[in-house]
């Protein structure tokens, strides 16, 4: 029958190195009311870096121009300068006068050349007979065209021609009807085949008579074209 080995201690050696182990260090007891003091790395850590090695931020610095302009004194703005005013018409020169006082105004159409002249005679008279005479006219044909022609006064009907015209002499004024050979009674002056005329003077003008002579000759067809 077999017999069973004691169980045999383990050798020294092993016994040795167990107990060179060292122990559990126990972390030292904290006293209290005290911080614990700093070891040298945190130490370090918390000191502030030297002034020399911070990096502030310079001021930027205005360029030389900038700063020189923003010390230059604001120029004043000159006020703006006023348009030159509108040069002022001239008046139109008075139409010159020829023999007799007889007014000289450009060939035109219409009543206003008809007008200048009648303005541009001398003021006797003969303006005032003048600017009778265009009044007869206007009040016993309201269909009336007017004309200057030959430095006179004409007096139509439109597509029938001219059938009055009047003319200023230094004593007299020359009213001439176109077709006044066909008139009753025909005026005195002319002894062509259609155009006769009368010279009236001052005082001298038969409004009764002149009223005749204009509506016949407006009745009838007149000279050349209008």
């Amino acid at each position: 029958m077999a017999t069973s080995k004691p169980e045999t201690k383990p050798p020294a050696r092993k016994a040795a190195a167990a107990k060179s182990l060292p122990s559990k260090v126990k972390a030292p007891a904290k006293t209290p009311g005290k911080a614990p003091s700093p070891t040298k790395k945190t130490a370090a850590l918390a000191k502030p870096a030297p002034a020399a090695t911070r990096s502030v931020a310079a001021p930027a610095r205005k360029p030389a121009a900038v700063a020189k302009k923003a010390a230059a004194p604001a120029k004043k703005t000159a006020p703006a300068k006023k348009p030159p005013s509108a040069t002022p018409a001239k008046p139109a020169a008075k139409p010159g006068l020829l023999s007799g006082d007889n007014p000289q105004i450009a060939k035109a159409d219409g009543d206003a050349p008809v007008q200048a002249y009648i303005a541009a005679i001398p003021d006797d008279w003969r303006r005032t007979l003048c600017a009778r005479l265009d009044a007869l006219v206007e009040s016993n044909v309201p269909q009336v065209t007017k004309a200057v022609r030959w430095n006179s006064p004409f007096y139509g009907i439109a597509g029938q021609g001219w059938f009055l015209g009047y003319h200023v002499f230094a004593k007299f004024i020359k009213v001439s009807f176109f077709k006044g050979a066909s008139l009753n009674p025909a005026p005195a002056g002319g002894t062509g085949e259609d155009a006769r005329w009368v010279n009236l003077h001052e005082g001298g003008l038969d409004e009764a008579q002149m009223v005749t002579w204009i509506r016949q000759a407006a009745a009838l067809p007149g000279w050349g074209k209008n």
